[in-house]
């Protein structure tokens, strides 16, 4: 090597093994902080708008050749948070980056995953052909909706569960003998891995009539399980309107639930969902903070939010690595 001149980086295989990238948009710019914090990397938030109301996007450092994270649920307003996330993928793919990861805590429209009647799109994979062709090269979700959806996307999809950082708090309540519920027949694989986690022997479903007509609305109709003095977790994947887990509670205690704990991954608390669970028999609900929560809902006294920052982290410093995710994050 003539004298006075350095070794290029390429003779130092792990130079760049922690030169990735952090971005994130504005749909929950907190937890997104929250994971820069616990992998000590810089944050860039490089989402603005026009003064007509158009999204910007500008990324401030060089991309080339590295690897770039964007975190974004894509939370109310589902519309303008999708919009972001795909002019930060398609801008990091215009600045030359090696591989875009886009970690998606709460995937909007997910519910819309198949035909339910005739005459209407399979939105969930509208949305993620969107993502493909602004160029993504891997997907990261926590508790998507419904897991064939990960087929809708043509890379690597890691789909995470928020059971990861929510069963070490419902152990801290000291439940004895607990029962797990499943909201509907739907739920059943979700309680029954909850059972196996929190080692509880009993697992019940409440029926529910639901008309497709009608968005949000279910009643509760019967039960399969014992619940008589026991206390029962109602688990399940995001509470939107709480109509459905409100009419499960109340039913559970009719059946002579002692406490009903509502446990979900992701809180819409849409429309009248607060005032339904302030008057509930629901003893307490605990989520996630996948989404963005404003004031109301972290100052609800029924309401406790537990932080998916370690768990996200986690499984970005494990994707840089190349160290396994399911071995470990996926329980």
């Amino acid at each position: 090597m003539p004298r006075g001149r350095k070794p290029s980086d390429s003779a130092d295989p792990d130079k760049h093994l922690n030169d990735f990238v952090l971005l994130s948009g504005r749909a929950n710019p907190q937890l997104a902080r929250d994971i820069a914090h616990i992998l000590r990397k810089e944050l860039y938030e490089p989402v603005s708008v026009f003064s007509d109301g158009e999204i910007r996007v500008k990324i401030p450092p060089n991309l080339r050749r590295r690897h770039v994270f964007i975190i974004q649920p894509t939370s109310p307003p589902v519309n303008d948070h999708l919009m972001e996330l795909i002019f930060m993928v398609d801008a990091a793919k215009r600045s030359s980056a090696k591989e875009v990861t886009v970690v998606i805590p709460y995937f909007g429209y997910s519910r819309q995953d198949r035909k339910e009647m005739p005459h209407v799109p399979i939105s969930s994979s509208v949305v993620a052909s969107m993502i493909t062709s602004a160029g993504a090269d891997r997907v990261v979700t926590v508790d998507i909706h419904s897991e064939q959806q990960q087929g809708f996307f043509k890379g690597p999809w890691d789909n995470l569960y928020g059971s990861y950082s929510l069963v070490p708090v419902i152990n801290s309540r000291k439940l004895k003998n607990p029962v797990i519920a499943a909201p509907d027949k739907g739920g059943m694989t979700r309680a029954t891995g909850y059972a196996r986690l929190l080692n509880a022997s009993d697992v019940a479903v409440v029926y529910k009539e639901r008309d497709v007509d009608v968005n949000n609305k279910s009643e509760a109709m019967a039960m399969i399980g014992e619940v008589k003095g026991r206390d029962v977790l109602l688990v399940d994947d995001m509470i939107d309107t709480a109509g459905t887990t409100v009419n499960a509670a109340s039913y559970l205690k009719q059946k002579g639930a002692r406490s009903v704990r509502a446990i979900a991954t992701h809180g819409l608390f849409s429309g009248p969902a607060l005032e339904r669970i302030k008057g509930s028999k629901i003893d307490e609900v605990i989520i996630t903070d996948s989404i963005k929560h404003p004031e109301a809902i972290r100052k609800h006294s029924k309401i406790t939010i537990v932080t998916i920052a370690p768990m996200l982290a986690e499984a970005i410093r494990r994707i840089e690595t190349g160290e396994s995710i399911s071995r470990t994050l996926i329980l």
